[in-house]
Order: structure tokens, then sequence, then C-alpha cells
């Protein structure tokens, strides 16, 4: 029997793009499911977290994602623009959020069409690989989703239509996120246990070869 888990994913997040690759490695190498299940980042779920964070969270932040992704031998840079529009000096979240509303929208509709695992691999290399400035301008997302098998013209489409049917999706996502047993992301759940972090992707391998995971 195939095994499967849920996958909790923040377009903002870096530790989320530091995992992908390895995520998509167990997928191809072992025989197992993804759920991908998008959420909206901290900063859009909680706009007072940026200010009440101790002050030393994104200096570390920063160095730490650097660090990860020269360890990890992954090309990094942070978004441009980042996905959410805030004031960095005053951490103020702003009323409007156009980048990370269409893109987790989008994300979740690529779940919809069965492309999900797909739209994270292409979208978020044109976020953080450094290669992609102005990525929501012009035709960067309906190319990196064509080469995720999708139509980005007909999932904009979808979601003008109805915002709302989106909106409850990742709303539900983020509800069950919560009852997996954390907040953060990237969260993997499975058999019942989370695993936070891309620290804990081999934790997690470990753990369904333990329950019977099987090479492909």
């Amino acid at each position: 029997m195939t095994l499967s888990f849920d996958l909790y994913w923040s377009f903002r997040s870096p530790y989320c793009y530091l995992a992908l690759d390895r995520i998509l490695a167990i997928h191809r190498d072992w025989e197992v499911e993804v759920a991908v299940r998008p959420v909206y980042p901290m900063a859009i779920r909680s706009a007072e977290f940026f200010k009440h964070v101790n002050p030393l969270y994104r200096p570390y932040h920063t160095l730490d994602s650097k660090r990860v992704a020269e360890f990890l031998g992954v090309p990094f840079r942070r978004p441009l623009p980042d996905p959410v529009v805030m004031d960095m000096a005053t951490n103020a979240i702003a009323p409007e959020q156009p980048y990370v509303h269409r893109l987790t929208r989008l994300g979740q509709a690529a779940v919809e069409a069965g492309r999900g695992l797909a739209f994270l691999d292409q979208v978020s290399r044109i976020l953080w690989d450094g290669g992609t400035d102005n990525w929501h301008l012009g035709d960067h997302l309906a190319k990196a989703m064509a080469r995720a098998g999708l139509d980005a013209a007909e999932l904009e489409r979808d979601i003008a239509a109805d915002p709302a049917k989106y909106d409850r999706l990742i709303e539900a996502n983020q509800r069950a996120q919560l009852a997996a047993g954390h907040w953060g992301v990237p969260l993997m759940a499975f058999a019942g246990e989370p695993f936070y972090g891309q620290d804990r992707v081999e934790t997690l391998l470990w753990r369904m070869r333990q329950k019977g995971l099987k090479r492909r």
C-alpha cells in the first residue's frame, strides 16, 4: 500500500524552498504520495507576529537560511518582490496583499488540478533561486506553471470567479495544520506525527521506512 503525508507549505518561507529538493527526491524514489496543503505565511495569519517577536529573530533567520542554502548547495536569494508587503522598519503588515494571496490561491488551485507538487517545484524556484527579478510581472509565473503542466490563465480565471472558494480551502489547511501539531512550515504530517522544519525531512523518511515505506 502506498503511504502518504501532508505537506503544509508557505510561499514566503525560505525553509520550505530549502526542503524542496529532498521532498521531491522522496516522492521520486519512494512509494509515497505528497498531499500539498498551502497555508498563508505567519505574517498574514497573525499580523502582530513580527511586532512581538524577539528582535534577534529576523537577523538569525536571515543568516541561517543563507547558511543552510550554502550547506545544501542550493541557489538562494530572497524573492524580489517579497511575497508579503510589509514595512520592514516597523513590521507593519499592509492591508492589501496581492502577491501572497495570488501565490497561495494559485497553489491551492494547482492542488485541486492534481499538480500541487509540480507547482511547488516550478514556482518556488522562480521565487527563491535568484534567477528571476519581478517574478510577479510578465510571463514568469505562466511559464513556471506551464512547466508544471498547468494553464495559468485558466487557473487565474477560476480564482477570480470565486476567490472565497480557495480561501476556504486554505483556511481548512491552516486548521488541519494546527490539528496536526504545529503552526510553522514546512510541516510534514504522517501517521499522526508532525515533522516541523527542513531539518526534519530525513527524520520523516526514517519514520516512513519504519512503517513499511518501499522504494519505487
